[in-house]
C-alpha cells in the first residue's frame, strides 16, 4: 500500500476489523429457516445495525423486505452539496456445506497460512467490513467527503428478491449519485479489478413422479418407470458432449472481448484434478462471462447408505442457469421451464417450480467514478493499473437499481478473488486484500466527491 497517513490508518484499523469480521462470521446467518434457525439471521442484522448506529449513522432501520428477511440501512450525513454514495454487502451467507471437510469450523474465523477462514469472511461480511473501515479511516484524516448512505442485505444468496423488491416500492431510499457494490472481488489477488458485468441466473426444482410408491426392483424393475433414472436423463439432456449448456432455443455462442482468462490459470484456481479436462467450448471468458450455464445444485434421492433395492416412485432437483448480459433472464426460464418438460422420457409427470431470479448487468465503464476508482486503486496497489473483468455470479440487486436510478454511476469491487473459494468449504479471505481495498475505497469517495464539486 501506499505511504499514505490515510494508508497508516487503515493499517491501524486492522486489528478491529480482524475482531469484528469474526464476530460477524460467528453468525449462522443463512437466510434458509430450514437449515439454520431464523434467529441467527437476525442477529447477524441486529449486529449490523448497531455498527452503523456507532459510527453515527443517522435512520438507522431494519427493513421487513418481503422475502420475509431483513435488510439493514443507515445514512451518514455529509458536507452541503456533496454528491450521496450508496456502499452495499449483504451479510447472510451460503450454508457450510459438510462441515467435515472444513480444516477449522465455518462459523469460526480463524487465521492459516496468512489468510483468515470463515463462511462469509470473504462473501460478504468482509465486504461490510472493508465499508466500514474505509469510512472510519476517512473520518480520521479530515473526515467523510460524501454523503453516505449502506445497505446491507439479508438474502442476496437465496435469490429471492426481497430488497429488490422493497427499494421498487419505496425508490428514494437508496438513491444516490454513486453506487458501490462491494461484493464482487478482484481477478488475483494483488490486481485490482472493477467487475463490468454479471451473469443474470434462475433457479428452478423439477420434481418428477413415475409411480404410486416405491417398488421393488427385482419384482417390477425393467419394465417400471424409474423417476431417478428419468430425472437424470432430463438433466443430462441440459449438457452437449463437451459439457456446453444447451437449453433448447437459448444462444450460447457470445465471445468475451476483455481481460482473458488463461486455461492453466484458471485450472490452478478452480482446483482442476489432474487428467480431468474443462467443459465446454471457446475460451474460458468466453464460458464464464458471455454464456449461459446450466449446474445441479442437489438432487433429492435416497443417499447410498440405507438404500432399498427400490424403484424410486419421485425424485427432484434443484438446478441453476446463469446467463449473461443480453439475455432476459426472464425469457431463459421460460425455455429452461420448456427444455425439462419437453425432455422427460416414458411419459412420466415433470412440474417445474421458479425459485429465484435476477437479471444481468454491464456497467458503464467510461462513466466518471470509474476514474475516480482507477486512480484510487492505483495508489492502494503501488501503481498497479485497474483491471476490468466479467463476473460469472449474479447479483440480481444491480440491475434493480440501475432501473431505479438510471443516472447513478455503479462499480462492483470486493474480496472474492479465486482463493477466496466463495460458496465452498474453507472460504477466506486475504487480510491484505481487505487493507488494500478499504485503502482505495476511502481514496475513491475523496476522489469521486472532489471530481464532483
Amino acid at each position: 500500500m501506499s505511504d499514505s497517513p490515510l494508508a497508516h490508518t487503515v493499517a491501524a484499523l486492522q486489528p478491529r476489523a480482524r475482531t469484528e469480521l469474526a464476530e460477524l462470521v460467528a453468525f449462522k446467518s443463512v437466510a434458509d429457516p430450514a437449515q439454520f434457525p431464523r434467529s441467527e439471521c437476525d442477529a447477524a442484522a441486529d449486529w449490523v445495525a448497531g455498527a452503523l448506529r456507532a459510527e453515527g449513522f443517522q435512520d438507522v432501520a431494519l427493513l421487513d423486505t418481503p422475502d420475509g428477511t431483513r435488510s439493514v440501512y443507515g445514512f451518514l450525513p455529509g458536507p452541503a452539496g456533496a454528491p450521496t454514495v450508496l456502499l452495499y454487502a449483504h451479510y447472510d451467507v451460503q450454508p457450510p456445506l459438510d462441515e467435515a471437510a472444513w480444516v477449522s469450523p465455518p462459523f469460526e474465523l480463524t487465521e492459516r497460512d496468512g489468510r483468515w477462514y470463515g463462511r462469509g469472511a470473504a462473501d460478504c461480511k468482509g465486504g461490510l467490513i472493508m465499508h466500514l473501515t474505509a469510512l472510519r479511516a476517512l473520518k480520521e484524516n479530515g473526515g467523510v467527503p460524501v454523503c453516505v448512505k449502506v445497505i446491507v442485505e439479508g438474502s442476496e444468496e437465496q435469490g429471492t428478491g426481497g430488497l429488490e423488491r422493497y427499494a421498487e416500492a419505496h425508490p428514494e431510499l437508496l438513491a444516490a449519485d454513486a453506487i458501490v457494490i462491494g461484493d464482487t472481488g478482484n481477478f488475483r489477488v494483488g490486481l485490482p479489478t472493477v467487475t463490468a458485468t454479471l451473469r443474470g441466473m434462475t433457479l428452478v426444482r423439477v420434481q418428477v413422479d413415475a409411480l404410486e410408491s416405491n417398488l421393488h426392483s427385482g419384482q417390477f424393475g425393467g419394465a417400471a418407470p424409474d423417476a431417478l433414472a428419468a430425472l437424470i436423463r432430463i438433466l443430462d439432456s441440459l449438457r452437449a458432449e463437451d459439457g456446453s449448456t444447451t437449453v433448447r432455443g437459448l444462444a450460447a455462442d457470445a465471445s468475451w472481448e476483455g481481460l482473458q482468462y488463461a486455461e492453466e490459470e484458471f485450472r490452478k484456481d478452480a482446483k482442476v484434478l489432474d487428467g480431468v479436462g474443462l467443459i465446454g467450448s471457446g475460451t474460458v471468458a468466453d464460458r464464464l462471462w458471455a454464456r449461459p450455464a446450466v449446474t445441479v445444485l442437489g438432487i433429492d434421492c435416497p443417499p447410498v447408505i440405507g438404500a432399498t433395492p427400490s424403484v424410486q416412485a419421485g425424485a427432484r432437483a434443484l438446478v441453476s442457469l446463469r446467463v449473461p448480459p443480453g439475455t432476459d433472464a426472464a425469457e431463459a426460464t421460460k425455455l429452461l421451464v420448456a427444455h425439462l418438460e419437453g425432455a422427460a422420457p416414458w411419459g412420466v409427470r415433470v412440474a417445474v417450480e421458479q425459485i429465484g431470479q435476477g437479471q444481468p448487468f454491464r456497467a458503464d465503464t467510461g462513466s466518471p467514478a470509474y476514474a475516480s476508482m482507477a486512480s484510487a486503486m492505483r495508489e492502494a496497489y503501488d501503481g498497479e493499473e485497474m483491471q476490468t473483468s466479467g463476473m460469472g455470479g449474479s447479483i440480481p440487486l444491480c440491475n434493480t437499481l440501475a432501473g431505479l436510478y438510471p443516472d447513478a454511476e455503479i462499480l462492483l469491487i470486493g474480496l472474492s478473488e479465486p482463493e477466496a473459494q466463495i460458496h465452498a468449504v474453507n472460504e477466506s479471505v486475504s487480510p491484505q486484500e481487505l487493507a488494500r481495498l478499504s485503502l482505495a475505497e476511502a481514496l475513491f469517495l475523496q476522489r469521486y466527491a472532489a471530481s464532483r464539486g
